[in-house]
């Protein structure tokens, strides 16, 4: 055994003749299974007649001797890491004993051919990134796992980025319910068999980062192999790593299943969202402001439009202080006009007023901190006095619990987002593509996505008197007519999968039926 760690770049095709193919090959087992489910009921409810004629003697002693038999433990690693008791050679049971243990022993031989329980290996993974880009990439997991037969192994949560939050898979979702809404699909268990979690523990495992943007070909020809080989495979990169096309119907279906009902925050993090939109629902209308305004994000993006040259110092000295951050020389004015840029608190006021937002509206800012905030932020509190964010609206004690545990910050922000009677992004970070596909999931609710490229250029022209306000109001209104999360097909690039539309922020095999309503109407 080695230690093996592969690099792999972008790419990976899905053409749709992979996603036939995949198709093809999951009905075909579905059927597969429900054939031997059909086997198996018949062959048990023999075996169980047979046993119950045993008395209340025998019977107990065979089930308290084969204990694998009702578990879901893989038959194959049992064999490795069980050592098999001897038998006594002269304990020989009565002839009608005999009989029934060698049909009840005659049925597990079955299981094990047919395969019910068997089981190709065991996938580990760490993902990487924020809550959001986390959340999408457990979706792919889960739907690669069930694809290759695989075990999957709770998932990792990053700790090592630029939030450091030290959160595990279960302080954040609810892992029992994770586990349990998914077993009629694909087996997940928190951590490997004993032998198997010693060898990880001792860096004996094959680690590896999948290749980006790739089809379930790829996972099929290229990563079931090292698993059936090695037993064990860890994938150490997640983020955008299943592409968002060619891919089939039931692939994208259980995708959204794993996305929609099979994540759940924790109790705690629900009970607490639940609290948070009582509170504002108290006061009327809200509107959910994704204001993607925080120092890291400044400091990744090189954006600095409205910063003095010191907060403009600041944000270079950070980006050069994190290796990751590949991009270090970048032209703020020009990533700006090209609408790379998420836009600043004082051209969103500009914005939302140009749209018309009430200004009796709640507006309450999903967020982390704002880079120097109450100067930055005057603006739109002068316009929307109704401005509020988490921490003005609980107490200090309620949040205490989530202090310095920036994704579970961010859990509390979806939930309030997704039940907002307007969601608004200022920048498409995954937050922002990941809670769009869910409210689109939800009924289609109302979310304007600002197109900054068109936005930044009006703003100038206002600015600098090209246009009146009138001319500018309604030209940012026209521009964003069908820009409110209606119903709408993907965008397609095969040759440029990161210029296409992302599946969780339009998972649209996921609303055909409500698509259907909706255009009929």
């Amino acid at each position: 055994m080695r230690i093996g760690v592969m690099r792999g770049g972008g790419g990976g095709g899905g053409g749709a003749s992979g996603g036939e193919r995949t198709d093809k090959l999951i009905k075909g087992s579905r059927m597969k299974l429900w054939i031997i489910r059909a086997a198996i009921s018949v062959l048990l409810w023999t075996c169980i007649v047979q046993l119950t004629t045993l008395g209340e003697t025998w019977g107990p002693s065979v089930l308290k001797g084969c204990p694998s038999c009702f578990s879901r433990q893989d038959s194959s690693v049992s064999a490795i890491e069980d050592k098999v008791p001897s038998v006594p050679a002269r304990v020989i049971p009565p002839k009608n004993k005999l009989l029934s243990l060698h049909a009840f022993l005659f049925v597990i031989q079955v299981l094990g051919i047919i395969g019910v329980y068997k089981n190709n290996g065991y996938l580990m993974v760490s993902c990487n990134g924020g809550l959001n880009q986390m959340r999408a990439a457990i979706c792919d997991m889960v739907t690669i796992a069930r694809y290759l037969n695989v075990t999957l192994i709770v998932p990792e949560l990053d700790k090592t980025s630029f939030w450091a939050d030290p959160s595990e898979f279960q302080d954040i979702f609810d892992v029992n319910h994770f586990i349990t809404s998914l077993r009629d699909e694909v087996r997940i268990l928190k951590e490997l068999p004993p032998r198997l979690k010693r060898r990880v523990e001792m860096g004996i495992v094959y680690s590896m980062p999948p290749i980006s943007w790739s089809d379930m070909s790829y996972y099929h020809n290229q990563i079931l192999p090292l698993i059936r080989k090695y037993k064990v495979v860890h994938l150490n990169r997640t983020d955008a790593r299943l592409a968002n096309n060619g891919q089939s119907l039931d692939v994208q279906k259980l995708r959204c299943r794993v996305n929609f009902n099979a994540l759940r925050f924790t109790p705690q993090i629900e009970e607490l969202g639940k609290r948070v939109v009582k509170l504002l629902r108290q006061n009327g209308p809200f509107i959910v402001l994704h204001l993607r305004y925080e120092m890291d994000m400044l400091a990744f993006s090189g954006c600095t439009q409205g910063c003095n040259d010191e907060e403009v110092d600041e944000l270079t000295r950070m980006r050069y202080a994190y290796p990751w951050w590949k991009e270090k020389i970048i032209n703020s004015e020009l990533k700006r006009k090209d609408g790379l840029c998420p836009l600043t608190p004082e051209e969103t006021t500009l914005i939302l007023t140009a749209l018309d937002i009430d200004n009796s509206y709640q507006i309450y800012i999903a967020a982390g901190e704002i880079y120097c905030g109450k100067r930055r932020l005057a603006d739109l509190a002068a316009a929307y006095p109704k401005l509020v964010r988490k921490e003005t609206l609980l107490e200090p004690s309620d949040l205490g619990f989530f202090q310095n545990h920036s994704s579970q910050m961010a859990a509390l922000d979806y939930l309030v987002s997704l039940e907002s009677d307007i969601f608004i992004p200022t920048y498409d970070g995954n937050m922002a593509k990941v809670v769009q596909g869910h409210r689109r999931y939800l009924g289609f609710k109302q979310t304007i996505l600002l197109d900054r490229r068109i936005l930044v250029d009006l703003i100038d022209q206002y600015n600098n008197g090209s246009l009146s306000w009138d001319e500018f109001s309604d030209a940012v209104k026209k521009s964003h007519e069908n820009r409110k999360g209606q119903p709408t097909k993907r965008s397609v690039f095969p040759d440029r999968p990161k210029e296409e539309d992302y599946f969780y922020a339009n998972p649209e095999e996921c609303l055909q039926q409500q698509y259907g309503q909706l255009s009929s109407s």
